[in-house]
């Protein structure tokens, strides 16, 4: 509730807040139903999850696509990845009208925290196919806090510290063998945008915009585009994240306030699922030095890059050679990780 809190200006503590109390002694947890050894793969139809469904066709496991409200990108990356509709789990989830109409009325509103959404009921679904593993695309770069100096983090779902206390939960509530982990925890938005950009064949239907999830479509006005268009700046030409985009985001001054906080210039991060700060301004100092001085594209212009010319690839190198030591990727899978960032 950190984000809410924060937007809202509300002060309380986790004491305080709410209660929840339970009369009931019924137990939910199903150990009696068998599990096999496949993965259950959550798709949102952005690059994150192209580059878990590739991982794990690399490595030959058995593994189903899983969509919640299946939308054009998330369907068009499930076909490319080889797998038509009928072979994909699909849950349709619809919001009470109630709350449409309390927002009409006022009463606060918040970010829906979709990521632990996502992993209740991908535990549903997986217990009640017999998947063993949900496997999900959350990256280490999502621990980073969007508020910087707090615990507020829009990507806190997300993050190793849910994972953890998700994992505890649904083993001890749901089922003892059920193994909820993130295949990319290891590594960093830096290093999935590079294995992305060899995967050509999904350039014309991934989409990691949520403003214009709807309409499938790029905005070209948000954090999250222009923070994707600089994650994958340093693999692609300008004109290939042009074809990409439907036009230049370097050349669009009315982002600049949306650069100042992805860069760390600004109070705050986007309250946005984007990385960290570190690895923007890396991507962002290589980038600049690609371009002559004077043909600095708008956006770039009198940005002061965060590392000198000698130290550029040294930045980039440090990020995109880095593994995290904390993570719950199975041994059978971590192998195939290494080896695909190694090629």
């Amino acid at each position: 509730m950190g984000e809410f809190f924060y937007l809202n200006g509300i002060e309380t503590n986790q004491e305080e807040f709410m209660v929840i109390e339970s009369s009931s002694h019924r137990q939910a947890k199903l150990d009696e139903t068998p599990l096999n050894e496949a993965i259950l793969v959550p798709v949102g139809g952005g690059k994150d999850s192209v580059v878990s469904l590739e991982l794990l066709k690399r490595h030959g496991a058995a593994f189903t696509p899983f969509i919640v409200n299946p939308r054009t990108a998330s369907q068009k990356c499930v076909e490319t990845a080889g797998f038509d509709l009928d072979q994909t789990a699909i849950v349709e989830r619809s919001l009470d009208p109630l709350l449409l109409e309390l927002n009409t009325k006022g009463f606060l509103n918040g970010h829906t925290p979709f990521s632990a959404l996502l992993a209740f009921i991908s535990a549903f679904v997986a217990i009640g196919s017999g998947h063993k593993y949900i496997a999900l695309s959350n990256e280490s770069s999502a621990n980073e806090a969007t508020v910087a100096g707090t615990q507020i983090n829009h990507q806190y779902s997300k993050s190793l510290e849910f994972e953890d206390d998700f994992r505890t939960y649904s083993k001890a509530s749901m089922h003892s063998d059920l193994t909820y982990f993130s295949l990319l925890r290891p590594i960093n938005e830096l290093q999935i945008a590079g294995l992305f950009s060899k995967q050509k064949q999904y350039f014309k239907h991934f989409k990691s915009c949520n403003v214009g999830s709807k309409s499938d479509s790029w905005c070209c006005n948000c954090p999250k585009c222009l923070f994707t268009w600089i994650m994958l700046s340093p693999y692609l030409k300008q004109e290939e994240l042009t074809n990409i985009f439907g036009e230049n985001l370097m050349e669009k001054e009315s982002l600049r306030p949306f650069l100042d906080q992805l860069t760390g210039n600004a109070e705050t991060k986007p309250f946005e699922c984007v990385g960290t700060i570190e690895e923007v301004n890396a991507a962002l100092s290589y980038l600049i030095n690609e371009h002559e001085i004077n043909s600095l594209p708008a956006l770039l212009q009198g940005i002061k890059p965060v590392y000198k010319t000698e130290d550029v690839y040294y930045g980039i190198l440090k990020l995109t050679q880095k593994y995290e030591s904390q993570h719950h990727v199975p041994d059978f899978l971590m192998q195939t990780l290494k080896k695909a960032l190694h090629a």
